[in-house]
């Protein structure tokens, strides 16, 4: 692999941890070219250049599922497109007109008796539990004299019990002695396993795509989880999300960022039949991504062992916010949450009082670039050596390695003014006039597309498409 880039570093490391091979790590024989001027994302944090990587390694890897037919690959990698693709929601339009929710006014930073905390109010049930732990109406400076009056950890924990999302602002060193933060740091930024004995799935030389027609069950929402499986759907996967529909990721017929690549439809798992339409589905899956809260899938057939019995070699990639292990494992979580938690909000500070945030959701995108790279290495793995393949990665675990990057001396960019999204925009007509960012990178010299325009959310059925 020849790698053209300050990038150079993170790529090799993040390769390593991705084939679990930290030593002697053998590299892809696909040509890696990394183009365009630097500075695209101001942060104090390596943003740009983790961004570069994290999109860099997902090529990556779909070139080594080629490589094992013999079909030896360029890729190539523009910064400009790499920093817009990591900002994507920002520049999804219909009809002209900006379409990305944005945050709720409770979605924010707060001073506390101590310090500062964050939370995520944009679900109407995280605003309800966000109210009920305070003992507050909506009005925000209400719930801002509620905090204020309060620790943060205190907030935290009680917005936690509530069943919402919150977390006090912590330096990097707090966030490294805290019982989660030791836990995160004590599991590898891509977890490997291989549960079962099924044999090799020799799933047939690709197509024009690296995965043309492979079947990839999206059982995610937000927006890491959906990267990684519309970036799939770019690749060639036929992508099918399935939403509960009781908690709504957005209104019925809606589209968005996160629905290019693949199809939609909706299933009530607390029904026994809609349980067993899941099983079909995975009986007729080659992967599959989880994006929910540690553990919280498994009552419905999806924790790896009875995944390994009953779906024998599959892919399975576990995604969730704070880790897989310790105290807030089972908690909810979003990028801005944990950018607060883990020290990236305090190292992001204007001014060393008031938190700020990184340039784009940088935890959210490239862990689903990440995912979308376990997904490519696990269905290579499987084909050679058989068994159920397992990936686990998480937000904090990824803010962790960035803050490790930074620590390495890894180039940060501090005065761009962001990039230029034009030459990265595509545009669909559908029921309206859809603008996208495109997919990034290019393979050999085929840039990648999306296979139409966005889905209309829970608008399919949930059926696989004809192979």
């Amino acid at each position: 692999m020849e790698v053209t880039s300050h990038s150079s570093e993170l790529v090799t490391g993040l390769w390593a941890e991705l084939t679990g091979r930290p030593g002697n790590v053998p590299l892809p024989r696909a040509q890696l070219v990394v183009s365009g001027p630097s500075g695209q994302l101001p942060s104090d944090l390596p943003v740009e250049e983790a961004a570069v990587a994290c999109v860099a390694v997902a090529l990556l890897a779909a070139a080594a599922l080629r490589d094992e037919y013999h079909r030896a690959s360029t890729v190539r990698v523009d910064r400009a497109q790499a920093a817009v693709a990591v900002r994507s929601e920002r520049y999804f339009q219909l009809d002209g007109r900006p379409a990305a929710a944005g945050f709720a006014p409770l979605s924010r930073f707060w001073p506390t008796a101590d310090g500062w905390l964050r939370s995520h109010a944009n679900y109407p049930w995280h605003k309800a539990a966000l109210l009920e732990a305070l003992g507050s109406s909506d009005d925000p400076d209400e719930v801002g004299r509620a905090i204020r009056s309060l620790p943060g950890a205190v907030v935290e924990q009680r917005v936690f019990a509530a069943g919402g999302v919150a977390a006090a602002v912590r330096e990097a060193t707090e966030w490294g002695t805290h019982p989660q933060g030791s836990a995160v740091a004590g599991e590898a930024l891509i977890g490997h396993e291989v549960c079962g004995d099924a044999s090799p799935r020799r799933r047939g030389a690709p197509g024009d795509l690296p995965v043309q027609g492979l079947r990839v069950l999206d059982l995610t929402r937000v927006i890491a989880g959906p990267v990684c499986t519309r970036f799939l759907g770019a690749l060639g996967a036929d992508v099918l999300r399935i939403d509960p529909p009781g908690h709504p990721d957005m209104r019925r017929g809606g589209v968005a960022d996160t629905l290019l690549g693949k199809r939609s439809a909706a299933l009530d798992l607390g029904d026994a039949g809609a349980t067993g339409v899941l099983h079909r589905l995975l009986d007729g899956a080659d992967a599959v991504v989880c994006g929910y809260r540690a553990g919280s899938l498994d009552r419905f057939g999806l924790a790896p062992d009875e995944l390994a019995a009953r779906h024998p070699a599959l892919v399975v990639v576990y995604l969730d916010a704070w880790g897989h292990t310790g105290p807030w494992a089972e908690r909810r979580g979003f990028d801005s949450v944990v950018q607060a938690a883990t020290g990236i909000a305090a190292r992001e500070s204007q001014d060393g009082l008031t938190p700020g945030a990184l340039p784009c959701q940088l935890l959210d995108h490239g862990t689903g670039y990440l995912a979308a790279a376990s997904v490519l290495d696990g269905l290579r793995r499987q084909a050679a050596g058989g068994g159920t393949v397992i990936r686990r990665l998480s937000l904090a675990r990824t803010a962790l390695w960035l803050l490790d990057a930074t620590e390495s001396g890894i180039p940060q960019h501090t005065s761009a003014a962001g990039p230029d999204a034009t030459p990265w925009l595509v545009e669909f007509q559908d029921e309206a006039r859809v603008q996208a960012v495109g997919p990034p990178g290019w393979l050999d010299d085929r840039a990648l597309s999306w296979p139409g325009p966005p889905a209309h959310y829970v608008a399919d059925q949930p059926v696989w498409a004809e192979r």
